[in-house]
């Protein structure tokens, strides 16, 4: 189906590159930081808004805990903690639980993002899945924007958008995904653009 990628292209000449907040999310090379940053992110702003999380963000740098091996060990000594700082984003409560967990299973297991990311992305996606509170959008959240893994994010914005330009009367999150990534080249830089425009014109006409 050429009119995934035609409406790639379109997005792409409409809005230009992605930027503002999406511009550390969809840069080439991303620091460590970054990419922690991103794979928090991708937990905290479910169910609210980028702006909610940036307040918990600045939270975290004033605390000084803004990594992922410094939440795991704050949030091993005093959970309490942890909700007080991830209060703006609300769902604290379950967020803290969500957040220390991703961390915990990561400091546990890998030491950090690098060597989780060293493997393969079926290997990545179905750990990732195990962790309570990440499924399958947040888990392909981080794969695709923190770790540069070839796999397309779904959410509302692409359902919507998938039925305005009438693509498929089929919206569920396996398929439209299976979708996008058989009629797109597989191109972890393209999906993390698409995925970014998508929401871009969603916000922009209000899908």
């Amino acid at each position: 189906m050429k009119k995934i990628y035609q409406l790639y292209r379109f997005l792409l000449r409409k809005h230009g590159r992605p930027k503002d907040f999406w511009r550390k999310w969809c840069k080439r090379k991303k620091t460590k930081e970054d990419k922690e940053e991103i794979a928090l992110g991708a937990i905290l702003t479910q169910r609210t808004n980028w702006k909610r999380v940036e307040l918990v963000f600045e939270n975290l740098k004033r605390a000084k805990i803004l990594s992922i091996k410094k939440i795991y060990q704050a949030g091993k000594k005093d959970l309490k903690l942890l909700e007080k700082l991830i209060r703006p984003s609300g769902f604290y409560r379950q967020k803290a639980k969500r957040i220390y967990r991703f961390c915990q299973f990561i400091v546990e297991n890998y030491r950090n993002l690098e060597k989780f990311f060293s493997q393969d992305l079926k290997t990545c996606r179905e750990e990732l899945l195990d962790i309570p509170g990440i499924g399958p959008e947040t888990a392909d959240s981080i794969l695709l924007f923190a770790g540069g893994k070839p796999i397309f994010v779904i959410d509302e914005y692409t359902r919507c958008f998938v039925k305005r330009e009438k693509i498929s009367n089929q919206f569920s999150y396996n398929y439209l995904q299976d979708l996008f990534q058989k009629n797109l080249p597989r191109d972890a830089k393209i999906y993390q653009d698409f995925h970014a425009l998508i929401i871009l014109e969603g916000q922009s006409i209000k899908l």
